[in-house]
Formats: structure tokens, C-alpha cells, sequence
């Protein structure tokens, strides 16, 4: 059973558990992903909070189903979803870093190159 945070809906906890298993190889472009109710008996959830999952990663072009057959990992998820997660780095969690830093007297110079590696 997956531990979830109260700061984050459930689904989107879900959501970022998938993109970390394709980030970390576990499942790889092309690969069948764990069935919703599959997923859902594996976290502890209610299989419509997985779908709700499956449907969000489906339309950021992570994963696509192929009826009656399941979901994959869609051609270049990994790399989309590198690109996404920088964005959300750099939007989100860069300024809370420099508050902080300021907060505490340091300083940090940050260089950073977003796109291909």
C-alpha cells in the first residue's frame, strides 16, 4: 500500500508514482503498465481515482491504451516527462529554494539549461 500525502490529491500522487517508474527505467517506452485495477489494488485505491491517473497521463502523451489490450509507456515518455518535471523545478520549487537560501543568509548561484541534455 502506497503512503499518501494530505497536500496532494491522490490521483495526481498516483500520477507521479507512474512518471517516476518510467523515469527510473522500471517500465520502458513500449511496455504495458499495470492495469487499472491492478494498479488500484496495488496502492489501495479505488479504481476510478487510477483512471482519473491513467486519463491525465494519457492526454500529457505518457502513456496511450490500446483497447482491450491495456496502457503503455508511450515513444519519448521519458524525455517528456524529464521536460516536465524540469518546468515544475524551475516554476515551483527553484523560487521556494531561493526564499529559503535568502531566509537563511546564503546564496547559491543556479545555471541552468532546460531542454535536451
Amino acid at each position: 500500500m502506497m503512503q499518501f500525502s494530505e497536500e496532494k490529491p491522490i490521483w495526481r500522487q498516483i500520477y507521479e508514482l507512474i512518471a517516476m517508474r518510467i523515469l527510473s527505467g522500471e517500465w520502458r517506452e513500449g511496455e504495458r503498465i499495470m492495469s487499472v485495477r491492478e494498479m488500484a489494488a496495488s496502492v489501495g485505491v479505488n479504481p476510478n481515482t487510477v483512471m482519473r491517473s491513467y486519463e491525465r497521463l494519457e492526454a500529457d502523451g505518457i502513456i496511450y491504451n490500446r483497447r482491450g489490450v491495456g496502457f503503455f509507456v508511450s515513444e519519448g515518455a521519458r524525455d517528456h516527462i524529464k521536460q516536465l518535471e524540469r518546468k515544475k523545478f524551475m516554476d515551483e520549487e527553484l523560487p521556494k529554494l531561493r526564499e529559503r537560501l535568502a531566509l537563511i543568509g546564503l546564496s547559491i548561484e543556479v545555471r541552468v539549461q532546460i531542454g535536451d541534455e
